[in-house]
Order: C-alpha cells, then sequence, then structure tokens
C-alpha cells in the first residue's frame, strides 16, 4: 500500500484492523507460558506418564513444555509424579527452592495431591503441605492427556485468565462444608455420607 491512498475512516479502520497494543507484562507472561521448562524429576509411576507426553504420540512441543532439564537452575516448572515420602520431601522442597523465579508446581495424580491409597505415616498426604501447588491434576495414574490438560491451564493462569473453579463458576461461595473437631469421647452417629471411624454397630456409627 502506498502512503496517502487512504484517509480519515478508511485510513483508522486499517490501522484498527492491523495494529495490536499490549503491555511488556502480557507479553512477558505470554512467552512464559510457552517456554516452560519442567525439572527432570520423577517420584513414582505417574513418571511414566509423564515421559510418555513428549513422545511423538502426545508431542507436547506444541505447548513449549516438552525441554526437560537434568538441572533444577535450568527449570521453572516441577511435576509431582507420584506418592511424596517424608524422606522425600526435604529433597523436593531443595530442588523448588533452586529452581528458577517464577516457578510454578503441578501435582500429577492422587497421591501426590493427597497421598492417595497411601493413608499411612511415610506419605506426605498432599504436596501443597510443604511446596504450594498450581495445579492439581487427578487420576491413578494420570493419562498424558490429563498433565497436558493441566499444563494448559496452567498457562492460562500464567497468562492472567485461569480457569474459574466450580464454586466461582456457578456462584457457589459460601457452600462450604467446615467439620469441627468434636471433643475426646464424643459419639456422632455416620448418616452414611462416609465410612464410620468408630466401633461398628448396628447404627454404624463412630468417633470422627
Amino acid at each position: 500500500m502506498l502512503r496517502d491512498e487512504l484517509a480519515g475512516e478508511d485510513l483508522e479502520r486499517h490501522v484498527e484492523e492491523r495494529v495490536l497494543t499490549t503491555t511488556l507484562e502480557r507479553a512477558q507472561n505470554w512467552a512464559r507460558s510457552n517456554a516452560m521448562w519442567p525439572a527432570t524429576f520423577g517420584l513414582a509411576c505417574c513418571a511414566i506418564e509423564m515421559m510418555s507426553m513428549v513422545g511423538a504420540r502426545y508431542d507436547t512441543a506444541r505447548y513449549g513444555a516438552e525441554v526437560f532439564r537434568a538441572s533444577p537452575r535450568q527449570a521453572d516448572m516441577l511435576i509431582l509424579s507420584g506418592r511424596v515420602a517424608i524422606k522425600m520431601a526435604p529433597v523436593i522442597r531443595r530442588i523448588y527452592d533452586q529452581m528458577l523465579e517464577p516457578k510454578w508446581v503441578l501435582a500429577m495424580g492422587a497421591c501426590s495431591s493427597s497421598g492417595g491409597m497411601f493413608a499411612n505415616y511415610a506419605v506426605v498426604q498432599g504436596a501443597d503441605k510443604f511446596v504450594p501447588v498450581d495445579i492439581h491434576i487427578p487420576g491413578c495414574p494420570p493419562r498424558p492427556e490429563a498433565l497436558m490438560h493441566g499444563i494448559l491451564k496452567l498457562q492460562r493462569k500464567i497468562q492472567g485468565r485461569p480457569d474459574l473453579g466450580w464454586r466461582r463458576r456457578y456462584n457457589a461461595i459460601g457452600t462450604e462444608e467446615w467439620s469441627r473437631r468434636p471433643p475426646a469421647g464424643e459419639f456422632i452417629p455416620h448418616t452414611g455420607d462416609a465410612p464410620s471411624v468408630g466401633p461398628p454397630g448396628p447404627d454404624r456409627g463412630g468417633l470422627r
């Protein structure tokens, strides 16, 4: 297009259709969300699913999250893929502290999110007890597609437009259930919503 070919409203319309403006912060967040480098770190069986997401079948390179780095000083995303033992928690925390800023954490699978089936003294009942977790990915184990879905949700969170939780999405704020701790020896009858903890009886009641 030559100079002075457009003027007035035509020129304004041409500029509006072809010029994109943004802020430096949004441009930085867009670049960060499309260049997340995970740490080469696996805990248990979920690590096999994490490894397969970089293969040709799933190809997470489309989202810029395939560059696994062996050093935490070159990584900015930590995927906790498996159960977290009590002895492993300080090691994970040290790796997290050595990672680049800004950094993000994904709890992959039921074990790292809530302890999973390992409700015992040796496994941490949720990795968010010692590191800040940005995305929880359910499953046992979650498939590579679920992990990639979690990475996409993390991308939107980094870009400043996170997905709404169901309480905020459906205007359900205030419907949380807060359970009180009963005094020692108080017997609370079971209502059928959860398995009883106390001694069995005709009403299946117990101490909670």
